[in-house]
């Protein structure tokens, strides 16, 4: 038969090298293609420059920018020459990228007016005011097989889970004001120009202009945690020109509810109470014959107390006023706009900041506020912060994909070859197709199934795991990623730190106070307040006898006092107090219910080192008992209250790094000019001295963070000059902050130093061993931070970030290329030293020398990056996975962490005191950040190396048995004929059932994975999960093994081929053996090779498995068990009279010894020569 059948050769490849060749030549060999020179514009000739230029080059030569001017060589072809070679793919891609961007156009951002309680007068449809973090939609989840059907399902359950926490943030209520009362509305339902009302403890559902607060101050504290993570409260105020409106209570409300109700079928029993019908009636005959029944309501309603504990809804709709707020912004720290009311003579206008405005997502902490709605949605900046969630694939899925593609190749190939060899005859291609089917089994369908359920159960055994409580695993797709991770990017506050400031340190100069000697602190204080008493209180002036204490004693003493009340007194720090329990609420007697104790005051600011300052000052005698916007009262030991009056308060900034404030003492009138801040802003502003430099940097070395405290005493024509010129300057339009800045200047000359205070950010528990580990395991780790310049800096030491022996470069501030470029020059120069840079001078860096900055940088040891905004983080995040292609983490705990979170390809969230959005958002939730270590190193390492196990043994399981089908094939004369057909071959409705019906135009049997994969050997193979080289202590006590991970070797194309040859050889092995030990009879085959198939999968099994596990054993005698049962069902198959021999039994030991014992001989030699590195910590 094989005689009669041509064999024709491959078509060789001459006839595409000569049409090749007659292609080239066809232009001729002298044909020139036009090309021209195209000079770029002069703001790009420093991408040439030498990034090591000199100094001394760079400020003297100016002509270097020019020097090196970057030409681009274009060549370009016209006509039909240009089409062919490569112009039609340029025309495909601008018409495919026309239909995306006409498809995926963007609404264009615009300023907006926005009309008091009136949302129908906007101009523009704006987004709805919900919450969207789905990643797919209903017809996502269309079945596509039965094989993918676990995939979906889990991404489903994940999906839907999603869709519940958004529901129930967007379903929240919220009390509207309109024209009629109070409205529940949900969040959802929200409009821009609602009047909404947030009370004490609930969240803000949009952005919104603060427009009145029940407050009598007229501002409220808000906590910003879940958007900017800082967990201190933050200051606002409410728009004075709504805040002066006089204020309503309930029964007012009710009685305008009820007048501008003009059908009056509802009205509420209270108006009849105190009032009577007399006033009822009268305003609904004023509104029935068209005048205001308003004017007569607010006369009626002053001529009788009534309760003030709400806001009017009346007064806010009595006025025509509007707000002009500027397009949204991702600037969370920024605001501009105006308020304008067209109802009075002349119109008022106010400009408003960033203190009037209440962002999406923050939390009122005193008060009940009413605010006007300017953005919702999608334009909040809460979520313009926010990047979308992704469908995150894991690099080990990746790298399957990889080896499935070659996998489909080498399908394709064999098929081809097959053919080929049988000669083209007949319709070829139904034998190609046929071919297709037949080794359809080297792609391995179950690969993905398989993976998702090894997946699932990797994430049932990290949250079971008793050492990490609390774990959850939220995407359930990618716990193989923290195995192969190369750099770790953190937070600060609430990751590291527990962010809870204590004391420790008060350095004079000549004296230093620690700790434990905080007691003689007091004494001091106490002392120097008696006398301070005694002499306000005596009518004569104290007498020299009264001052017999020792002279340097009493000077100690009152250089103490000083240094105490300047703490005390410079700050942003208010005290608040809780009302007490069964308190009325009411606005006019909250006062009277609150309860003014010690243990009831809590303190507020808005930087956590102030409230422990203060806490220090109280702890040693003075006490800050109340605080508003124009004074302050101390008390001190003896219970003496010390009024000033704040007459100017200068912020903190980044940019000057000191707060100042003047106060006027109310007994003396003495005005006192007090100032705090970093040391490298106070040096230049205090008197010369020779401690101050060496003191705050054994403070730093110690890890704690530094102020510096200076005071300046002023007359009263000082202090009237000064705010003469400090209100000019503010009123100025251009340049204000410039003017401003050098007003205060003026001031800050020749200042007395005080004193030098060290606070210390606790850390959270085990951080520092855990650093240690992730860094002996090779991971890199960057700390990104929206805090201070010093106050990140002194966490990386403390924490140990940063080693003490280790150098630290400070990035200067640089605000343009040269700067950049200069100061990129000074960092190369530095070896072995941890980075430190700002989000400013990073943005100037990476929009001119990306490529620059992020190659030194991630040769450092160690980077920090203070005060980085949300986009920033998650930026950095984007910038390192596409500049080192490896592997990310983002670990945070607050709301401004989701975006670094998201963009990383492992996201990690902590629970803590700054909320639950970047738990939420992680893929893996955590409780305290020493739970990393584990996660990682134990997790994620059997994770890996249990998943590119198992992914290989499942490849290997379809290329042994695609081996017997080609083996079998070529020895009856490449005949497309199934070695096993029925019951034997079970799979899955994929391609196949396509093709089949195609060739033979009816439903055959599919040819996909075989019975043996789905049910002879599931479990076992499955079982590979359990896996583990290592024991998870020995994990953790030698983390060097994790660096093995981070090279892949676990599953390469290495890796790959040496099971493609073992599958080769055992698929030979077992089909040639079966051919040459059968006898007579062609069912004889089947059923040594099935039976010596089984057999040698589960002793491969057996030879994989590192560490027994008694399910592995279970498995492996069940599979076992399930075939011999079997057998007795499949008399089509299989001779049972055959197989219950001694011929059937040696014949198939003989062949699985053969497959199997050169494998065990290979292993037993390779771990003796060239032994894992596992092995070596094992006995």
């Amino acid at each position: 038969m094989a005689d009669r059948i041509p064999l024709y050769p491959v078509r060789s490849a001459a006839a595409a090298n000569r049409k090749r060749a007659a292609y080239y030549s066809a232009a001729g060999p002298g044909a020139e293609r036009p090309s021209r020179y195209q000079m770029e514009d002069e703001s790009a000739h420093l991408d040439e420059m030498p990034l090591m230029m000199s100094e001394e080059g760079f400020e003297n030569d100016e002509s270097d920018y020019h020097s090196l001017p970057r030409a681009r060589i274009t060549q370009r072809t016209h006509g039909l020459e240009w089409f062919v070679c490569g112009g039609w793919k340029f025309l495909c891609t601008s018409c495919c990228d026309w239909l995306i961007n006409v498809c995926q156009r963007k609404r264009e951002l615009r300023a907006r007016t926005v009309w008091l309680g009136h949302p129908e007068k906007c101009e523009e449809k704006h987004p709805r005011n919900s919450i969207k973090n789905q990643k797919y939609n209903v017809f996502t989840f269309i079945p596509g097989g039965f094989v993918l059907a676990v995939t979906i399902t889990r991404e489903a359950i994940d999906e839907f889970r999603r869709f519940q926490r958004d529901k129930e943030v967007n379903s929240q209520l919220y009390s509207k004001l309109t024209v009629r009362g109070k409205v529940q509305v949900k969040s959802s339902d929200i409009q821009v120009g609602d009047l909404i009302i947030v009370e004490k403890n609930q969240r803000v559902p949009s952005d919104m202009v603060f427009l009145r607060t029940s407050e009598k101050a007229g501002s409220c504290f808000i906590r910003t945690d879940q958007l900017d993570g800082e967990t201190d409260w933050k200051l606002k105020v409410a728009v004075s020109c709504t805040q002066r409106l006089p204020a309503l209570g309930y029964y007012q409300a009710e009685m305008a509810d009820a007048a501008l109700n003009r059908s009056g079928e509802t009205i509420h029993p209270c108006l009849f109470q105190s009032w009577g019908t007399v006033s009822l009636l009268a305003s609904y005959v004023m509104t029935a014959i068209g005048f205001s029944s308003v004017p007569l309501l607010r006369f009626m309603m002053s001529a009788h107390k009534v309760e003030e504990n709400l806001p009017s809804l009346l007064d806010l709709f009595s006025i025509n006023a509007y707000v002009h707020a500027q397009k949204p912004l991702l600037d969370i720290h920024s605001f501009e706009g105006t308020f304008t009311r067209e109802d009075s003579d002349p119109p008022i206008h106010e400009s408003l900041s960033i203190e009037n405005t209440l962002w999406a997502s923050t939390i009122v902490a005193s008060g009940t506020v009413i605010g006007v709605v300017i953005y919702t949605g999608k334009e909040t900046r809460s979520v313009m912060n926010t990047s979308n969630p992704k469908n995150k694939v894991g690099l080990l899925d990746l790298e399957l994909n990889q080896l499935t593609k070659a996998l489909f190749l080498a399908l394709v190939a064999l098929s081809v070859v097959m053919v080929t060899l049988q000669g083209f005859v007949g319709p070829w291609y139904r034998s190609l197709f046929r071919f297709l089917l037949l080794f359809s089994y080297i792609i391995p369908i179950s690969l993905r199934v398989n993976l998702d359920m090894g997946k699932a159960a990797y994430g049932w055994l990290i949250m079971a795991d008793g050492s990490i409580p609390g774990t959850v695993v939220r995407t359930s797709t990618i716990p193989e990623e923290l195995g192969r991770l190369v750099y770790l990017l953190t937070d600060k506050t609430g990751t590291l730190t527990q962010n809870e400031m204590v004391f420790k340190r008060l350095h004079l100069g000549t004296v230093s106070y620690g700790a434990d000697t905080m007691d003689e602190i007091q004494r001091h204080v106490r002392e120097c307040c008696s006398q301070l008493h005694s002499q306000d209180t005596s009518s004569t002036p104290p007498r020299k006898a009264q001052s017999s204490a020792p002279k340097v004693r009493k000077s100690v003493s009152s250089r103490v006092h000083e240094a105490v009340k300047a703490i005390a007194l410079c700050h942003n720090v208010t005290p608040v107090y809780e009302p007490r329990a069964g308190g009325t609420g009411d606005a006019e007697h909250a006062e009277v219910d609150q309860d003014f104790s010690d243990e009831n005051r809590t303190y507020q600011a808005a930087s956590p080192d102030e409230v422990a300052l203060v806490q220090w000052t109280e702890s040693v005698g003075l006490t800050l008992v109340n605080r508003d916007l124009t004074s302050m009262q101390l008390r001190t030991p003896s219970g003496q209250i010390l009024t000033y009056s704040v007459l100017q308060t200068f912020p903190f900034t980044s940019e000057g790094k000191r707060m100042g404030v003047i106060v006027r003492d109310e007994s003396t009138a003495e005005i006192t000019f007090y100032m705090k801040g970093a040391d490298v802003a106070m040096s230049a502003i205090v008197q010369y001295n020779d401690w101050l430099e060496e003191e705050c940097g054994n403070m730093a070395r110690e890890g704690l963070r530094t102020l510096v405290v200076a005071k300046r005493t002023l007359t009263e024509e000082q202090y009237q000059d000064f705010e003469s010129r400090h209100a000019q300057a503010r009123l100025s339009v251009h340049d204000r902050a410039l003017k401003v800045a050098a007003v205060l200047e003026s001031l800050e000359r020749d200042m007395q130093l005080l004193c030098v205070t060290g606070v210390e950010d606790r850390l959270q528990e085990h951080v520092r061993p855990t650093l240690e580990t992730l860094r002996n395991a090779g991971i890199k780790i960057w700390m990104l931070t929206g805090d201070k310049l010093e106050t990140a800096t002194c966490i990386a030491k403390s924490s140990h970030l940063v080693s003490r022996t280790q150098d630290i470069h400070v990035f200067r501030p640089v605000t343009s290329r040269g700067e950049a470029h200069l100061e990129l020059n000074a960092f190369r120069r530095k070896h072995d030293c941890a980075l430190v840079i700002s989000g400013d001078s990073l943005e100037v860096c990476l929009r001119y020398y990306e490529h620059e900055l992020v190659e030194l940088a991630c040769q450092c040891p160690a980077v920090v990056c203070c005060r980085c905004s949300p986009t920033q983080k998650a930026r950095i995040v984007q910038l390192l996975r596409q500049h080192t292609h490896r592997r990310t983490c983002a670990i945070g705990d607050g709301g401004n962490d989701v975006s670094m979170i998201q963009a990383a390809d492992c996201g990690i969230g902590i629970e803590g005191k700054e909320g639950k959005a970047a738990s939420l958002a992680a893929d893996f939730s955590i409780r305290r950040f020493e739970h990393v270590g584990r996660l990682l190193v134990v997790h994620g390492r059997s994770s890996y190396k249990r998943s590119a196990a198992l992914g290989q043994f499942v490849m290997h399981r379809g290329l042994v048995i695609s081996t017997m089908q080609a083996v079998f094939s070529s020895v009856f004369y490449f005949a497309s004929v199934p070695l096993y057909q029925g019951f034997l071959m079970v799979g899955v409705w994929h391609f196949g059932l396509w093709l089949q019906t195609c060739v033979h135009g009816r439903l055959t049997c599919l040819l996909s994975d075989p019975r043996y994969a789905t049910v002879y050997t599931m479990f076992p193979v499955f079982s590979l999960v359990l896996d583990q080289d290592v024991k998870p202590e020995m994990a953790m006590l030698y983390p060097e093994l994790y660096k093995d991970l981070t090279k892949g070797r676990s599953l390469s194309f290495k890796t790959f081929l040496i099971w493609v040859l073992i599958s080769v050889y055992q698929g030979g092995i077992l089909m040639y053996g079966a051919l040459v030990l059968f006898e007579s009879e062609f069912v004889h085959v089947v059923a040594i090779s099935f039976t010596a198939l089984v057999l040698t999968e589960l002793l491969m099994v057996a030879l994989t498995v590192r560490t027994w596990h008694w399910l592995m054993v279970v498995a492996e005698f069940l599979s076992l068990g399930c075939y011999v049962a079997s057998l007795a069902f499949l008399n089509e198959y299989f001779d049972v009279a055959f197989i219950t021999t001694m011929t059937f039994l040696w014949k198939v030991s003989a062949i699985t010894v053969v497959s199997c014992l050169p494998l065990y001989v290979l292993k037993h030699l390779k771990r003796k020569l060239s032994p894992p590195s596992y092995s070596k910590l094992t006995p």
